[in-house]
């Protein structure tokens, strides 16, 4: 099968450095934050739609605006792109959740993709009313996923769960096709949510052999249950027509960030809770020498923030070989971002598809496969007798 390739739209507001201080740049020098307005995420959106992306990944946080309320509306602005929300499970009811993935999947004519984010953040997670531990997280995820998926079949649900509880819970529409779920966590909680529950399985961008040895694990796991899970890796990417051109323009994206605001994000990331963030970490150490932990693989963003840290530097060529290694390794899909996104996208789109593209690796979308069919009934009361109540 072809590999699919995702965007990213930064809901959080976009600019040239890694990180975005809002502060003018002097006269004469190109940059600033571009606020993450409608229209400025419409261009991006449009740009992805047509260089032939599949969907575009939307975050979850309190550092960005509401990944639902954005997608909804840019879904009105766009034509083929899907959107892939992230969202978190808890911080909504699971049948309330089920009913706004159905309503987007009928007004966006099948355009939703989903990403469940447990939270690997303890003082972001309370800050959004959430106190549980890690595992219990991870317990609720499962619960929550398995109430989702079972309303979304039609089935009327009673659940009692250790926390989370439905009775005779529908949905009046049931989505069609059902949102695929994107999730990925690297603890063993994480792999076992993966192995029972999900569509795809994503992992941040580690070597290919650490990748290599992380979906042997979610494989096995869900062949013990009977089920197959795709694999998808989330990068970021530096492309350009010659390798120096890329490594240069990596350095400069590295030398926006203060050493003091590298130190502080440090100290953040350290109090993560997330197996992820700590294999993150882990590749660069703190340190800005040996970036490059694996050819065209450097560690440098993840200096700067938290979450996906690696990106793929180099020629179009030279990122075109090592998509296709992770590919040999089992990755079907990629989710991409770089700094500005709307530019990168570009670098991307022109320069790398197109080999890939020859490589027999990847095709544009075939207009043919994007016929709606329409959503299905449900198992709730009519509306007008449910009115009457």
């Amino acid at each position: 099968m072809p590999l699919k390739f995702h965007w990213f739209l930064p809901t959080q507001g976009d600019g040239r450095g890694l990180i975005e201080t809002g502060d003018a740049p002097p006269a004469g020098v190109a940059g600033g934050l571009r606020e993450a307005s409608i229209a400025y995420l419409t261009q991006v959106a449009t740009a992805a739609e047509d260089l032939g992306f599949e969907a575009a990944l939307t975050p979850t946080g309190g550092w960005c605006d509401d990944a639902w309320v954005v997608t909804a509306m840019l879904s009105e602005t766009s034509e083929r792109l899907k959107f892939l929300v992230a969202f978190r499970p808890g911080l909504v009811s699971p049948t309330l959740a089920a009913q706004m993935a159905a309503t987007f999947q009928w007004h966006s004519q099948g355009r939703l993709l989903l990403n469940v984010v447990t939270g690997g953040d303890a003082d972001e997670q309370r800050a959004f009313g959430d106190f549980l531990e890690k595992e219990e997280r991870y317990q609720r995820t499962g619960e929550f996923l398995e109430i989702v998926r079972r309303l979304w079949d039609g089935e009327t649900v009673d659940f009692s769960g250790e926390h989370l509880q439905v009775e005779g819970a529908t949905i009046h529409r049931l989505p069609d096709p059902r949102p695929e779920i994107y999730f990925g966590g690297s603890s063993p909680a994480g792999i076992e949510i993966a192995a029972s529950q999900v569509d795809v399985y994503l992992t941040w961008g580690e070597p290919p052999a650490a990748v290599a040895e992380k979906i042997e694990r979610v494989r096995a796991a869900a062949a013990d249950r009977g089920r197959e899970v795709r694999f998808g890796i989330r990068l970021h990417t530096i492309s350009r027509d010659d390798s120096a051109s890329a490594w240069a323009a990596a350095e400069r994206l590295l030398d926006s960030v203060p050493a003091a605001t590298i130190a502080q994000v440090q100290a953040r990331l350290a109090q993560s809770e997330s197996e992820g963030q700590r294999r993150m970490r882990e590749l660069h150490g703190g340190s800005r020498e040996s970036l490059e932990v694996y050819p065209n693989l450097w560690a440098g963003v993840g200096l700067g923030r938290g979450g996906a840290g690696t990106a793929l530097v180099g020629s179009h060529a030279e990122v075109a070989e090592r998509i296709e290694e992770y590919a040999d390794v089992g990755i079907e899909e990629f989710v991409l971002s770089g700094y500005p996104h709307l530019e990168e996208l570009y670098w991307f789109g022109e320069g790398v598809l197109p080999l890939l593209e020859r490589r027999g690796l990847w095709r544009p979308p075939d207009p043919a496969e994007l016929a709606f069919s329409g959503g299905r009934e449900g198992t709730a009361v009519p509306f007008a007798v449910g009115a009457q109540r």
